[in-house]
């Protein structure tokens, strides 16, 4: 059996294929090894026993994940990982190949990511081309949960949200500037706490003030991550997140103005992402054979 996962900053989706290509569905926290050690994930892992107990019959794990970009933070969450599934070859990588591989057509496509944060990548079928980097929530994360959190956090704190919205976000939250600025800034997972205000966002999508600056977002993340591509405008262009989809017309309206082909928006990349492993990596056991 192997466990396939595509993992986020802030909630993991993972897929148990057997033998005979049936698949079981689960869900974890995200793992992000930025935020995150080997001994969190080992430990959030054994809350899960309907995870534990499969763990023992799993002889391999793909893992993406948000923040698995470098070896040395692949290895954090590959040592979690391997000390809960010990009979297995875990193989850890990037949420953006994940994306890649979920909205691959047989065609090349850019592929963006517009979830907690924000990426996206060229990929041909053979190669992963990225041209600029993914720099997080403080610097980067354009059209993304966080961005967007914290432009109603501040709104917020400066009173310049419609008087109705604010009475509804008092009304929801019932938070004040202390507590918003403490969790901000002393506790952790800040990225993950500021996304996690898009519900009232999505709630309120409506509202002439968030649709204008959800459109602006999507707008200034394809002006960065999608219009650095060669050719963009007669290349494929996927978007995968949830975001994308609450969001479609300004998602829409943004790529029309830029000239930008939206072929697909995937809410959930798992379902591709198998599909992908079925068709192009299993059959080849990169990890050991079940």
């Amino acid at each position: 059996m192997y466990f396939i996962v595509e993992s986020g900053s802030t909630k993991s989706d993972w897929v148990l294929v057997d033998s005979k290509n049936n698949q079981s569905f689960y869900s974890t926290m995200g793992f992000n090894p930025y935020f995150h050690s080997s001994d969190l994930i080992e430990n959030e892992l054994k809350k899960h026993v309907d995870i534990l107990a499969v763990a023992d019959d799993v002889c391999g794990v793909y893992f993406y994940g948000a923040g698995c970009s470098s070896d040395e933070m692949n290895e954090i969450v590959q040592i979690g990982l391997k000390r809960i599934f010990k009979n297995a070859d875990v193989l850890v990588d990037h949420d953006l190949l994940a994306c890649a591989y979920a909205t691959y057509t047989g065609n090349p496509g850019i592929s963006c990511i517009i979830g907690t944060g924000s990426n996206s990548c060229l990929f041909d079928g053979k190669e992963l081309t990225e041209v600029v980097p993914a720099l997080g929530y403080i610097l980067g994360d354009e059209g993304s949960g966080s961005y967007f959190g914290k432009q109603l956090l501040s709104n917020f704190l400066y009173h310049k949200l419609p008087a109705h919205v604010e009475a509804d976000f008092i009304a929801t939250y019932k938070l004040d500037k202390d507590q918003i600025v403490n969790h901000v800034y002393r506790e952790p997972n800040a990225n993950v706490y500021i996304a996690s205000f898009m519900p009232f966002i999505a709630k309120h999508k409506d509202e002439p003030f968030f649709s204008e600056m959800v459109y602006a977002g999507f707008k200034k993340f394809m002006e960065v991550h999608v219009c650095c591509y060669d050719d963009y405008q007669n290349t494929e262009v996927h978007f995968v997140g949830s975001l994308s989809k609450i969001f479609e017309s300004e998602l829409n309206k943004a790529a029309g103005e830029l000239g930008v082909t939206v072929t697909s928006i995937i809410q959930k990349p798992v379902t591709g992402l198998v599909n992908y492993h079925l068709n192009y990596i299993l059959n080849k056991q990169t990890v050991k054979s079940c």
